[in-house]
Order: C-alpha cells, then sequence, then structure tokens
C-alpha cells in the first residue's frame, strides 16, 4: 500500500488531475444559468421572450413581461424564503426554500472532488473515487428530480382568481415543449447544467483509470496508438 502524499507531479495522473478540473466546474458552473426557456406569446408577436434560472434564487432575461403573462393563468415563479430573490414573489407562490441550498451542493460535491484528488495514498484514492461518483450522480440526480416536482406543483396550484379560466394544470418539463392557452414555451439546459454535466463525466473517466497511473499524455498516445495500430501499454490503459 503506498501511503506517500502525492507529488505535484502525480496530479498529472487522470484520477488525480481529473477531480481537480471537476472541482473546478461545479464552482464555475454556479456563474451561470442552468435552465433557460424560450416563450412565444401572441402579445409579443416580434419578440421571443427568453428567461436564464440559475442555481441560486436569480432569474435572468425577460422575467418581469414573463411575470406578466404568467398572471393571466395564475402561474408565479416560486418563493425561495430563506433568501430574497431578485423579484417579488406572489404571495400565492409556492415555497422552495431547497432553491437557496443550491450553491451548497455545487459547492460541496466540488470541495468533495479536491479532497478525494489529494487522497495520500492509492487505497483511499480508489475508495474515494467510486463514493464520489456516485454520491456526485445521487446529488444531481435528486435536485433534477425536485425541480421537475417542484414544476408539477407549480403547475397544478394555478391561482383560481386569476384572469383566465379553465386553463388545465399543467407540467413545464426540464427539456421540451410545452403549450398552456396562447404561450408556447421551450425548455432547454443552460451552460451552468452543461458545466455540472462535464464534470460528472471527468469524475467517470477518473474512476475508469482508478488502478492505474495514466496520464493525459498517455491516453493521447493511447488513442495515436489505435489510430496507426501500435499495440497501447498497460499505462496507456491496455491490457
Amino acid at each position: 500500500m503506498d501511503y506517500n502524499r502525492p507529488t505535484l507531479a502525480r496530479f498529472a495522473e487522470l484520477r488525480r488531475g481529473l477531480p481537480i478540473v471537476a472541482a473546478l466546474l461545479f464552482v464555475g458552473a454556479l456563474a451561470f444559468p442552468m435552465w433557460r426557456i424560450e416563450v412565444h406569446a401572441v402579445q409579443y408577436p416580434e419578440t421571443t421572450l427568453r428567461l436564464q434560472l440559475y442555481a441560486y434564487p436569480h432569474i435572468a432575461g425577460d422575467y418581469a413581461e414573463m411575470a406578466n403573462l404568467n398572471k393571466y393563468i395564475g402561474f408565479y415563479y416560486p418563493d425561495p424564503v430563506l433568501v430574497e430573490p431578485n423579484y417579488t414573489p406572489h404571495p400565492n407562490a409556492i415555497d422552495v426554500p431547497e432553491w437557496a441550498l443550491g450553491p451548497v451542493a455545487f459547492v460541496a460535491v466540488g470541495t468533495l472532488s479536491l479532497v478525494v484528488a489529494i487522497a495520500p495514498d492509492t487505497d483511499r484514492l480508489v475508495g474515494g473515487l467510486r463514493y464520489q461518483l456516485v454520491g456526485t450522480v445521487a446529488v444531481f440526480g435528486v435536485m433534477l428530480a425536485d425541480i421537475q416536482y417542484r414544476l408539477y406543483q407549480a403547475g397544478h396550484t394555478l391561482d383560481p382568481s386569476a384572469p383566465v379560466l379553465g386553463v388545465d394544470g399543467f407540467t413545464p418539463p426540464l427539456w421540451g415543449s410545452y403549450e398552456v392557452a396562447n404561450i408556447t414555451s421551450y425548455s432547454r439546459f443552460g451552460l451552468g447544467a452543461y458545466l455540472a454535466g462535464l464534470a460528472i463525466f471527468l469524475l467517470g473517466v477518473a474512476y475508469r483509470y482508478r488502478d492505474r497511473p495514466t496520464t493525459i499524455g498517455d491516453l493521447l498516445r493511447a488513442v495515436r496508438g489505435r489510430v496507426t495500430g501500435e499495440r497501447p501499454t498497460a499505462a496507456d490503459g491496455g491490457e
């Protein structure tokens, strides 16, 4: 068992270097929207309204115009409760206090990635990579499920005093299109979500090479070897 503290050179290994990159991506993702929506409405015939939602209680884009549209059917932006958002929550909006905890989750998985990367020996590095990957997937899986549930809740608790009556309950999807009254919306992930997804992918690659001191240079040589027909070494990822 190797009990030596990792030297700087060892962070060139995929199993140590990639978790560090993933940590930076997790934290950096907070600076960008996690979710974006494009809205087409007859009230704005020559304009596409756009919203960008972040991992913390902040909405950018045409959120004021969208709030004016949504009030006709009684659909409101959620109230994060624990912190003040950059808009005024409606009294009938659903409470979503966990929205304020979004940055905590990103910083936590990023910090754990750093802790795993500096594990003092190989056994703890391998075990840490396993638990980090499983835990991170679980955390973001729960977050996605919670967001989808809150969207369902908001779309099925429409304000009965809204001007437009008879609107059936609906569930805005995380990805896809939906139509309510004369409003058509398209939901997509934002750059922040893609950065988080890339970070998870890198953790998966690090776990794939958990038992080998493979570096990015080794990996590039292995790819080149496959193209040229040369047999890769064990460090490169060969047998």
